[in-house]
């Protein structure tokens, strides 16, 4: 018995748009390629192409050299244009005190000056100097995990061509944050209350009398980059330390490493040779031509490494690549494979001396699919307890009475991460951070300004908002109380709608009562596209409007006017059965 004529023109009409809604975006199935088997290649044909992909190789090792370089010079650049600043942040003792705008400070130093290390360098500095104690100290190690997140974010907009990829890049990127956000929202309530990081990390350095050493320093990747970040720029890290700990004014400061004039000549005993060491520029200019510089150089790197990827990784090799790399350990073995994951990233992140360093250069493995998100998370986890060893090496080379304080805080922030891992790894459930960095990944693919506005928002907006509202007065922070607690409401009602809607009120089912800007950013979408930026549809593509018809339903007729709902799976859900059920009827 065939169905109304009705129906069955509309699944044909449909049948392209059913075809794209059963393709999982999240996973990279297609290897297929034109390319002739190696079986029927002739003897030239297999030297011509084993030499092509070692060329390749090369390439994408050169490119890859290049880009961790440009993670450098980014650093440096942000260093130069806001150390100072960062510097004057942390010099304000009495914003130190409040744990939260101390989570937010962190945050936000390390942003600026691109590097967790550095501005846990620098609270290891001012503990030791006893300009904050080690309880103040927590709460800015906790928002330097965070800060450090956000260079594969920027990382991953550099394949914001690909709608796909750049699902999978963010998503890889952003699964980092959502980490760091959700171990600090428990931990920090946890540590105000109970205090748990500063008594265990005293236990664990009163418990073990580690000898001071004069010299101790483990360097295996600045080995081979140096030599030519050092050549390009070189910036005094202490600077930013000597500011926060009020040795030195921040107009007295110089960052940028300079060669003075003496009488009219060049100081003769200067021995910097990079290339601003003869320039006479301030930080704030040679910052922001290295801005420029560095973020020219890591999107030419991000383009060439992810064409070598998508040249290399097709056919049979990029099978076996993503066999291997994605595979468990068979029968129940294949739970603990994420621990070898974990494991893997934290030497790795040893090896390069950087978490920021390590996630960027999987990120856009990530989007091109080779490593799947649920792969990713476990190498984050690790790259968070990798980079904790760098900074326990560091505060061991301590001397006087700064070693107790120095490894206080390190194993502090090792344990921040411990326990992390501990709350949002093992139990599946508990996996919050996938479903989130997923959400952020789709929202993403939809509305591409909105990784931007992301990046703005968290790492800048956020952060300067709070530390403001801290300075004007202590009790304003409780002006946010009632956000919080909405944006709470908001999350637990999502949930519940998707999960078992009946139980909610038939209003609350959906959020069709709510203005349209109150839950789809089609509105904002159409502002960001028209007005901010113009030449938007030629910049990210004109696949925009397939995606509008895919993503879009029409829900509801009010006053003649017809309402657009999107980002309420619950109520789509329900009008397309409605509208089923109609169509057969």
């Amino acid at each position: 018995m065939s169905a109304p004529n009705g129906h069955v023109a509309n699944g044909t009409a449909n049948g392209h748009k059913h075809d794209k809604e059963d393709k999982n975006p999240w996973v990279m199935e297609n290897f297929q390629t034109d390319e002739t088997l190696w079986k029927d290649k002739s003897t030239q044909e297999k030297i011509l192409t084993v030499l092509w992909v070692f060329i390749r190789i090369c390439l994408f090792l050169g490119f890859l050299y290049v880009f961790i370089c440009s993670l450098d010079f980014l650093s440096s650049a942000f260093r130069l244009l806001g150390g100072k600043a960062a510097g004057d942040v942390l010099n304000d003792h009495f914003l130190l005190s409040n744990p939260v705008c101390g989570v937010m400070m962190g945050v936000l130093v390390t942003v600026l000056v691109q590097s967790s290390s550095t501005s846990t360098s620098i609270v290891v500095a001012m503990v030791s100097a006893d300009i904050i104690r080690v309880p103040q100290a927590i709460p800015i190690v906790m928002g330097a995990n965070i800060g450090t997140s956000v260079t594969n974010t920027i990382v991953s907009m550099g394949q914001v061509q690909d709608r796909d990829e750049f699902r999978r890049a963010f998503a890889g990127a952003t699964v980092h944050d959502m980490f760091n956000w959700l171990t600090v929202i428990i931990l920090l309530i946890i540590e105000v209350i109970t205090h748990y990081l500063q008594r265990l990390s005293k236990a664990i350095v009163d418990g073990f009398h580690i000898p001071e050493r004069d010299h101790l320093e483990v360097e295996i990747l600045k080995v081979i980059t140096d030599p030519f970040t050092k050549l390009v720029i070189q910036v005094d890290k202490k600077a930013i330390t000597k500011i926060a700990a009020d040795e030195i004014s921040k107009d007295e400061a110089q960052i940028l490493k300079l060669c003075k004039k003496i009488n009219g000549t060049w100081d003769p005993e200067c021995d910097y040779d990079h290339w601003f060491a003869y320039s006479g520029l301030s930080d704030s200019q040679a910052g922001g031509i290295m801005l420029v510089v560095a973020l020219a150089i890591l999107c030419l790197c991000l383009f060439g490494i992810v064409k070598i990827l998508h040249s290399l990784l097709k056919g049979s090799i990029a099978k076996i690549i993503h066999k291997y790399l994605n595979a468990d350990f068979p029968g129940y073995a294949g739970y603990f494979t994420g621990y070898l994951a974990i494991i893997i990233g934290a030497v790795m992140t040893f090896i390069v001396q950087s978490s920021s360093i390590f996630t960027s250069a999987i990120t856009p493995l990530v989007g091109v699919g080779v490593i799947t998100l649920d792969r990713m998370y476990p190498l984050t986890l690790g790259a968070n307890i990798g980079t904790t060893a760098t900074g326990i090496i560091a505060a061991l080379a301590s001397s006087g009475g700064k070693l107790q304080n120095a490894l206080q805080i390190a194993i502090c922030h090792l344990f921040f991460n411990i326990t992390g891992i501990v709350i949002f790894y093992p139990i599946p459930f508990m996996r919050w951070p996938l479903p989130m960095a997923r959400a952020l990944g789709d929202t993403t693919a939809k509305y591409r300004w909105f990784s931007l506005a992301y990046l703005v928002l968290m790492f800048f907006v956020m952060p300067a908002v709070v530390i403001g509202l801290s300075v004007a007065s202590p009790y304003a922070l409780f002006a946010l109380l009632p956000f919080v607690l909405l944006f709470i409401v908001v999350i637990i009602i999502n949930i519940i709608q998707k999960k078992r809607p009946g139980i909610l009120p038939s209003k609350l089912r959906d959020w069709s009562c709510l203005p349209i800007w109150c839950h789809s950013l089609r509105p904002y979408d159409s502002i960001m596209r028209c007005r901010c930026c113009p030449c938007y549809d030629q910049c990210c593509g004109k696949c925009e409007a397939l995606a509008d018809d895919e993503d879009t339903e029409i829900i509801k007729k009010q006053n003649g006017d017809l309402k657009i709902g999107l980002d309420n799976t619950a109520y789509s859900v329900s009008v397309i059965d409605e509208k089923e059920n109609n169509t057969k009827l």
